[in-house]
């Protein structure tokens, strides 16, 4: 074909622009170490070679690294990834939680006092038990999908099509090499990539399990060499190769078994490698603003030397330009279909049909993904999802979703072991099941001097747009209150009270929303009781005895929020339950009562509480919440004084109140109001203070006779108070306490403790 002579000019003109980069500028590549938190020194690294005008055209990256370069191949500035690493969110994701919007309380079981937990199959006890994370990185892999995943699913996923073209490396331990990713799912990629042995699980990628790029290739700079042969080469590296390993230090054998030394030099002389020297180490994500600063502050010491060798320059402006550009062909999150995989067809229904419904070409935009798919995943029969996009002619998504079941057996063990005599053992065992409905049966126990408790319980759940459990269960408790309370180092005095009660019945749960849930229930009881009239007893006198038979059904709104089920620092809870209770008295009189009796007596009445707890003070070194909860209560009286006691609510606030016996904090109506003051010291070790003031309504009293009588509208009042120092460990509390009964002949009770103050449901309290 012959070209005219007035269009022979510009065809020479662009095939010169075409041909020679030079026209430009030189070909600038970056290289990024892996490191963990210390990576995130790569944004300062970033941050200064953008504010010199600094172009980048390559960007390559190992495990940190990969996720920093990714995140800026993707057309985010570094002030953007900046923002993201120091947002609550990012901190949830390194330490493996959730937001608190994003957890389903309705999944949530009923608390126990388990420390440690333990999965295991059917098939094996020890080889498939042992924990291959130690974080969940649910909210991670979402993230991942959600920052990533669709800029790839874009760019047809190939790295090339990217802002700036990317690399990235993981680790092949199957065939001991590197797996460099130029195309494919690019949040896959990334967490391939960044999957740190045992701290967070590894995934499949066209079938190879993957870890992180680090072990075999720290510093991927062969890589930037190799694929795009730039002209000049910044590198940041923030790790080194291992130390050699020592005969008594186990963790070092096992690195050096696990990596292979990286080449951390360039592989041609025209580039720099920056070195940012900073004090975050791998796992404080925490500081991670200290490790971009150290970055940007040893990168502006490296800028004269690079300006000399890089001639082209490109201003703020038309970088945002271009990257506006970049993004606005991304297309946004809309789901329009779904696949899950990883099971068989009929194990995956439940999920599938949990977060895309039956009905026809309905699109799910992210608010309402975000809500389902964090929904899903918490289901107890669920291990772990692992979301990836492939964009549709239509413009919308289709969502890959790889589910895998929870081993069918979990191991819970714990309890609470103090200096008091209140200790108790808590074992408890899991089995779970997962096709068209997810069920659960659990057996549990506590064991110990003052409190024993046999439940077992089945969950049935459907996958239904508003989700319904329907749980039968059997209880069975045991408080043994003794009059010595004090330590270990005394004799223990009989027991001047034990209470048993046996109930069995059935809830039907609901969620109202992913914090709050409703809970009917409805229940058949017997309770027995055994205790003195008097304090002054000897071990050759009988005690009263009264039973109580009968039936109760209750409804329970629960809005919670706080992050602990125990000393709690953060967020809110507000319950509210109404109760109907009828049924039949029996009391026969003992030794010391002060005349003799068999009385049998109906009862019914209607029970209101209403408990609410909020921390609206909350910085990282002081918390501050007030907890407030009142009782309204119909019922009659018993047949004596001490029986009417045992029947009335308790006033128990923090947890080792619910240990002791003491009737000033009992009574059908009452209220309490009290400051939760914390002092966080240092990241888990906690400083508090419960302090609560305490008013009866109506205060049952006692004649000499031995009759009972109601005291005088708002008598009784009276105060309780906790001090402890906290540390809380990953496998539950560690404390030392002291707590304040004014009207104790003894006020003050100090124990060491560890572990959970937790027991299984009153029957009828």
């Amino acid at each position: 074909m012959k070209t005219t002579s007035g269009l022979k000019p510009l065809f020479l003109l662009v095939c010169l622009l075409t041909t020679t980069h030079f026209s430009w500028g030189q070909r600038v590549g970056v290289v990024l170490s892996g490191g963990g938190a210390t990576g995130f020194a790569h944004i300062g690294v970033l941050k200064a070679l953008e504010e010199k005008g600094i172009p980048i055209d390559y960007i390559t990256g190992t495990s940190a690294g990969a996720l920093v370069g990714s995140m800026y191949a993707c057309g985010y500035s570094p002030a953007e990834i900046e923002a993201y690493v120091l947002s609550d969110r990012f901190q949830l994701m390194a330490s493996g939680k959730l937001e608190r919007s994003q957890e389903f309380y309705f999944q949530k079981d009923d608390e126990d006092a388990s420390l440690i937990e333990l999965s295991f199959s059917k098939d094996s006890i020890l080889k498939k038990s042992l924990p291959t994370n130690f974080i969940r990185p649910t909210l991670l892999d979402f993230e991942m999908m959600f920052v990533l995943g669709t800029t790839g699913a874009s760019n047809s996923e190939n790295f090339d099509n990217l802002f700036v073209p990317f690399r990235c490396v993981a680790a092949d331990i199957v065939n001991k090499r590197s797996v460099v990713f130029s195309k494919g799912k690019l949040n896959q990629a990334v967490r391939a990539s960044m999957t740190y042995p045992f701290f967070i699980n590894p995934i499949r990628v066209d079938g190879n399990l993957l870890f992180d790029g680090g072990l075999y290739n720290n510093f991927p700079s062969d890589v930037m060499y190799h694929d795009f042969n730039p002209d000049y080469i910044i590198g940041s590296n923030v790790s080194g190769n291992a130390k050699p390993p020592s005969e008594d230090d186990l963790i070092s054998q096992i690195t050096n078994m696990l990596v292979s030394h990286s080449n951390f030099d360039l592989p041609c002389e025209n580039g720099v490698i920056i070195t940012p020297e900073t004090t975050v180490s791998t796992f404080e994500f925490e500081d991670v603003q200290d490790a971009i600063n150290d970055g940007y502050n040893s990168t502006i010491r490296y800028l004269d030397s690079i300006l000399v060798h890089i001639e082209h320059r490109v201003s703020p402006e038309e970088l945002a330009r271009k990257r506006a550009l970049f993004k606005a062909n991304v297309r946004p999150l809309q789901i329009s279909s779904i696949n899950t995989y990883g099971m068989s067809a009929n194990d995956v229904s439940f999920v599938r049909k949990s977060i895309l419904k039956n009905s026809k070409n309905q699109i799910i935009e992210p608010e309402l993904l975000y809500k389902r798919y964090f929904r899903t995943a918490a289901i107890p029969q669920v291990a772990y999802l692992y979301p990836t996009l492939i964009l549709k002619g239509d413009s919308t998504y289709h969502m890959d979703l790889q589910v895998r079941k929870t081993k069918e057996f979990k191991l819970e063990v714990g309890g609470h072991f103090s200096s008091r005599s209140v200790n108790a053992g808590y074992i408890g065992l899991n089995y779970y099941h997962l096709k068209r409905m997810a069920i659960r049966v659990k057996a549990e126990s506590y064991f110990g001097k003052f409190y024993a408790s046999v439940k077992t319980q089945v969950d049935l759940q459907l996958p239904m747009y508003y989700p319904i459990s329907i749980t039968p269960y059997f209880v069975q408790n045991r408080f043994d209150y003794y009059r010595s309370s004090s330590t270990f180092f005394e004799d223990i005095k009989p027991s001047f009270l034990i209470e048993n009660e046996v109930y069995v019945g059935a809830k039907i749960k609901h969620p109202l929303t992913n914090n709050s849930r409703s809970t009917f229930d409805i229940r058949k009881f017997e309770i027995r009781e055994e205790y003195y009239q008097t304090n002054n007893f000897l071990s050759t006198d009988t005690a009263d005895v009264t039973t109580f038979r009968g039936e109760t059904i209750s409804w329970q709104l629960e809005i919670n929020s706080l992050n602990r089920k125990q000393f709690a620092s953060e967020g809110h809870y507000f319950g509210f339950k109404s109760r109907l209770v009828q049924g039949l008295e029996r009391s026969v009189s003992g030794s010391t009562s002060v005349t003799d009796y068999e009385i049998t007596k109906n009862h019914q009445w209607v029970n209101l509480e209403a408990e609410f707890q909020s921390f609206f003070v909350n910085t990282p070194h002081f918390h501050f919440g007030i907890h407030a909860k009142s009782v309204m209560n119909s019922q009659s009286l018993f047949s004596n004084y001490k029986a009417s006691i045992l029947s009335a609510s308790a006033f128990t606030p923090f947890p080792d109140a619910s240990t002791f016996f003491f009737e000033e904090y009992r009574a059908p109506q009452h209220a309490g109001l009290g400051a939760n003051i914390i002092f966080t010291v240092k990241r888990n070790w906690d400083l508090r203070v419960d302090a609560y003031f305490y008013q009866p309504f109506k205060q049952i009293r006692q004649n000499p006779d031995g009759t009972v009588y109601y005291a005088s509208f708002l008598k009784g009042e009276t105060y309780l108070a906790s001090a402890s120092a906290i540390y809380h460990s990953p496998f539950g509390p560690v404390r030392l306490t002291v707590n304040y009964f004014p009207e104790q002949k003894t006020p003050l009770y100090f124990q060491m403790s560890y572990g959970f103050v937790l027991f299984n449901e009153r029957a009828i309290r």
